[in-house]
This record gives structure tokens, sequence and C-alpha cells, in this order.
């Protein structure tokens, strides 16, 4: 039979929805903070409690000194009762003991404070449990009950905890009621000391992606592709789809079967019109399809590197409302589609434009290659102005036209942007070119500044517009309160290029050996070194000859001329210890002025050239000898033992 503690941690878990350990660490952090309220038990020292949640005992153990006489039963133990809990207990030790009693001596304020831990601790695990549950269905679908509804959010219930869904994430015209059931994109999820902060919408474009996953197998198989979404909540939305596998129809598997699969997307989007267009790598063709429903006569591509991607779109007379749409919607949802700025004009209006000009190159030299088909546009023109009908094929006449002025307009512009860019390289070149490399915040400005000109990727492209188009910095600086532009100028000015980046590790410079290192690598010398057995400890024989002094690895030295007027100068010494210090004060007015470090790199690197180990064949061993020079006049080494 089942205790009661077993039964009401069961209950308390699936209530909760917690594990028994989260619910077992809670009690027993409970009873640690009832026992120290009842006691009075100090923060320093230890209590520990274990509970079987099958028999609900509880056992609690706390942290006592072992003494011979007892003055305080809760800080202290005797050593007979220690030992008991620790075999190899003694006097003075600090030992785990356990309580006698357990929580039937707790009195009202110490069970008071149990419940109230208990309930702190499960209702934390509670929160923790809901936050990483939605946390991990962020950028997911889930249904929600309309709880509250009022002019700044709607309050959603998702079962065990609520989310909101502010008026801006709303879908225009859509009108709520409680008790509502709906689908909603979870946006963001956010720890607080009430619980997870869940903000849903249903404006959102990514909704729109997954509701085309859920209705359209081939998309979440991975067989067809979202390649790009451009959405105006309940009014317009247009989707660019590719396929992924051959033999796929990427539109007709996303509308279905007689539109089934889309129209059910529409309905739950508050009758949101969708368009889905077929994604194409060529932009002219891609341009042209993303502004169906209408028909295209031609697109011509302006990449400016100054003014941005701009795509010059001809269409039908009668096609020149349907492309722009109702308020420019579908103009404007074709651009953001595609990424390029979209100017339509209709042909006519090409035509016209190209007439008032015909005179200006480069439509000069075109009218002198069409001269007869510029006359039959002439009179077409005439003909419309008068309101006469058009036939189609004088339409014909008048595409063709527009289309060769158009190609005549793209070819000067194409030879103004191939020289533009010859300029920016030109002034590209001038600039430090580890300052393309480098991110923009690393810039000493404020944070809205900084975000405002992420767009430009480095502190090189920033320098470099300030001084082939500064008014581009003010478009991305518009939104920025005061006058920034001096501020980034300041920064820009105040900031330092490295020759190098900082993760490039430059390789280390090999310096050639100084004349002294070199006269010791004598013939001799390289004979006597070579007599050492190999399996010689080198270092510990130092060690043991020269005592605590350091011993340092031989590092290359930097090679320094001899000034000639000091070598002119040196005095002739014959003996060695004046020739010793000699060196010296010849060394030290070499050195003279270029800090101690040098100074001390040349007396270790001097020190390691005089020590040499060889193996003296009478004593048998390893010696350690001093070698030094006789004087500046005499270049051979004389050995001696230490």
């Amino acid at each position: 039979m089942r205790s009661e503690v077993e039964i009401a941690f069961n209950e308390i878990s699936e209530l909760r929805s917690l594990s028994r350990d989260v619910v077992l660490e809670a009690l027993e952090s409970a009873l640690v903070s009832a026992y120290r309220r009842d006691v009075g038990a100090s923060a320093a020292q230890a209590v520990e409690v274990n509970v079987d949640p099958n028999t609900g005992r509880v056992r609690i153990y706390v942290e006592k000194e072992v003494v011979e006489d007892v003055q305080s039963h809760n800080t202290e133990v005797d050593l007979e009762k220690a030992r008991y809990f620790d075999p190899e207990a003694d006097l003075g030790d600090m030992v785990m003991v356990q309580v006698e009693g357990t929580t039937k001596k707790f009195g009202r304020i110490a069970a008071q404070t149990a419940k109230q831990v208990i309930l702190q601790k499960i209702r934390e695990a509670e929160r923790n449990a809901l936050f990483e549950e939605y946390a991990d269905r962020e950028g997911d679908l889930i249904t929600a009950t309309v709880q509250n509804v009022n002019a700044a959010m709607i309050t959603v219930s998702l079962g065990r905890t609520e989310a909101m869904m502010p008026r801006n994430q709303q879908i225009p015209g859509e009108r709520y009621k409680p008790h509502d059931k709906l689908r909603a994109y979870v946006l963001e999820v956010k720890k607080s000391n009430r619980g997870p902060q869940i903000v849903i919408s249903r404006s959102h474009r990514n909704m729109l992606r997954r509701l085309l996953e859920y209705e359209v197998p081939e998309i979440f198989n991975g067989q067809v592709e979202i390649k790009n979404i451009a959405r105006e909540p309940g009014q317009r939305s247009k989707v660019a789809v590719t396929a992924l596998q051959e033999g796929i129809d990427p539109v007709g598997a996303c509308v279905g079967m007689r539109g089934i699969r889309i129209q059910n997307i529409v309905k739950e989007l508050h009758d949101e019109k969708i368009d889905v267009i077929e994604w194409n790598s060529d932009h002219e063709v891609f341009i042209a399809k993303a502004l169906s429903p209408a028909r295209v006569s031609g697109v011509y591509l302006d990449d400016d590197p100054d003014a941005g991607r701009t795509a010059v779109v001809l269409v039908p007379d009668d096609q020149l409302s349907l492309a722009i749409g109702r308020e420019g919607q579908n103009a404007r949802l074709a651009a953001k589609l595609t990424g390029w700025r979209i100017d339509i004009k209709s042909v006519s209006e090409a035509v016209q434009n190209a007439l008032d000009k015909i005179e200006q190159p480069p439509l000069a030299a075109l009218a002198a290659q069409v001269s007869d088909m510029l006359a039959e546009v002439q009179r077409i023109i005439e003909k419309k102005l008068l309101n006469k009908a058009i036939m189609p094929e004088e339409y014909q006449v008048l595409n063709k036209f527009a289309a060769k002025v158009e190609k005549a307009w793209q070819s000067e512009r194409e030879a103004a942007r191939q020289a533009r860019l010859q300029e920016i390289n030109a002034v590209k070149s001038t600039l430090p070119e580890n300052a393309f490399a480098l991110p923009v915040g690393l810039l000493d400005l404020p944070d809205d500044i900084i975000e405002a000109l992420e767009p430009l990727g480095n502190v090189g492209e920033i320098m470099l517009r300030f001084l082939i188009d500064e008014g581009r910095l003010k478009r991305l600086l518009s939104n920025v309160s005061g006058d920034p532009l001096p501020r980034v100028q300041d920064a820009l000015d105040k900031i330092v290029i490295p020759d190098e980046l900082p993760d490039m590790a430059a390789e280390p410079e090999v310096e050639p050996e100084s004349e002294v290192v070199q006269a010791a690598e004598s013939p001799a010398m390289a004979a006597t070194s070579s007599e050492v057995p190999a399996d010689v400890d080198d270092e510990a024989v130092i060690l043991s000859v020269f005592g605590d002094e350091d011993i340092v690895e031989p590092k290359p030295a930097t090679a320094r001329p001899k000034p000639a007027r000091v070598a002119a100068t040196a005095p002739a010494v014959a003996d060695d210890d004046e020739a010793d210090e000699a060196d010296e004060d010849l060394d030290a007015l070499l050195t003279s002025g270029t800090g101690s470090k040098k100074k001390d790199r040349k007396s270790r690197k001097e020190r390691q050239q005089r020590r040499q180990l060889v193996f003296d064949e009478e004593v048998g061993e390893i010696v350690a000898k001093r070698r030094r020079k006789g004087s500046r006049r005499r270049e051979d080494w004389e050995d001696y033992e230490i």
C-alpha cells in the first residue's frame, strides 16, 4: 500500500507537470530552511536533509563539533555519539550528526517557513519548465484561446500559461472575441519573474511560411524551397518558390488541386490574397514574374553603385494600373520580393519621353539608325493623341521602338557605371586595405549610430562613402537624432588601422648572429663539443657546476656593427683579466642608452658563449670550461677549467 507522502508526490508532479526529483529537491530545501528557522542555526553551519519518497521518512543531518563537555546541543556533540556516525571522529573535528525527533518538534513558525519555501521552489521550477518548453517552440505555430481583448493587446491562453499579441502583430481588420480559437506564430519567449513572457504574432511573414510548410507536403519534405516572402498582412502576399527536385511544379504544389491548399491558408489569414511565383536566378525574368498578374513587355536593369539597384519595367498601356496595384501595392511587394527598386512605365509613356529627347545622345544615334521606324512611331503617337483607335500591329511597333530606346539608355548607364567603378576603385586603393576587415562595432560611437551604419559592413566602406558618396551616409543616419556625421568623422579619425590583422600570426624574424657568436662557433669548438656523449644531461651538469646561476637557452642575437671610432681607441690589453674588464667596458659603451633589457640579454648571451661542456679523458667525467678572448687583437679563444 502506498504511503500518503508518495501519493502527495505523485499528485504534485502530475498537477504541476514536474518530475519527482524536482518536487523532492524542493521539499528537502524547505525542510532545511525550516530547521534553521526553528533552532536559529547560522548559515555557516551545514545542514542536510534526506527524504524517502516511498515511506516519507525524513532524516536531518547537522554539522557539529566534537567536544568533551557539550554546552550547546545544536552545535556540539560528545565523542561517543560522534563516533557512531563517523568512527574516525576525534575531539575538535566537525561531524555530520542526525537530529533526533526530525520534523515532529518543529514549531508553527518553522512549519509556515517550510510551506512558503516549498511553494516558492515548486513555482520557480514550474516557471523554468514552462520557459524551456516554449523556448523550444519559438518560431513555430501554436493554437490559442482568446481570453481578453483591449486596444493595446490581446491576451490568449495556451493552457498552462498565457501569451500576448500586441496590436502591431495583429492582422489589420481582423476582429477577435473571447473564447475564439486562433493559430499564431510564436515570435519571442523571454524569461521573467512571473514566468515566461510569450509574444505571438499573426502578421509576421514567417507565419505564412509555417502555414505553407503544414499545408504543402513538398515544402515540408524539402522538395520545394521557399526563397522569399513579401507580405502585407490581411491584404496581399507574394511567395517565391523553387523546386529542388526535377519533375515537380513548385507553383502547382503550393496551389494544390483546384487551389484547395492555398485556399486553406487564405481562410486562416482573414482572406489575404496570396501570389505564388516561381523563383528564377535571372533577375529580369524574376522581376517580370513578381509583377504578376500584370504582363510585362521588358525589364532593364541598372545596378548603380551609388543609387542602388533599379529595374526599369515596361508594360502595355492597359496593364499599367494592374502592375502598380492599388496604392502601389503590387509594385511594392514585387520590390520587397526581388530586392530591386522597380520603376514601372507604360510603353506609350516611354515612347513619348524618347521622342522629347530624340535629339540628345544616345537617342540621336539611334534615330539615325531607325529613321523609318521613328517616322512610323511619330505617326502612331499623333494618332493616339487624337484619341483614335490603335491597331495591335501599331502597338507592336511602339513596343519595339521602346525596347530599342531602353537598351540605348541601358548601354549609356552601363558605361557610366563602369567609369564610376573605376573612380571608386581608385579612391579605394588609397585607403588602408585592413580597414575593410574591421567591423563597424570598433568605432567609438553610440549604439544607434552603429546600428544605422551596419549595412555598410566595415570601417573601410564608411571611409569610402565619406569620400565618394556622403549622401548615402546621410540617408542611413537620417533616423538618428542630432548631427551624427561629425561624430562619425571624429570616430574615424581616432581609430588606428593596424598594419596586420590581429588574427594574423606574424612569423618571428630570425636575426643574424653577432660577431661574438660567429667567432664562438669555430671548428675547434665544434670538435670539442662532439666529444660529449649523447646521453649526458647538459642542464644537470651545468646546474651542478654553476650552482644557482641562470641557465638561458641561446637566442639569435642582433648583429651590431662596432663603431670605428671606439675600435680605433680601444687599448691593447695583454693580460686575460684586464682583457675581460676591457671587454665589459667596451660592451657597456656600445650598449649605453639602449635600456636594461638589452644589457641583460647581452650578459646572458656572453655567459653562455663562455661556457662549454667537454669530456675530460683523463678524469673520465664531463667538465665545464669557461672560454674567453685574450685581447681585441687576438681572435683565438683560450680554455681553462673551472
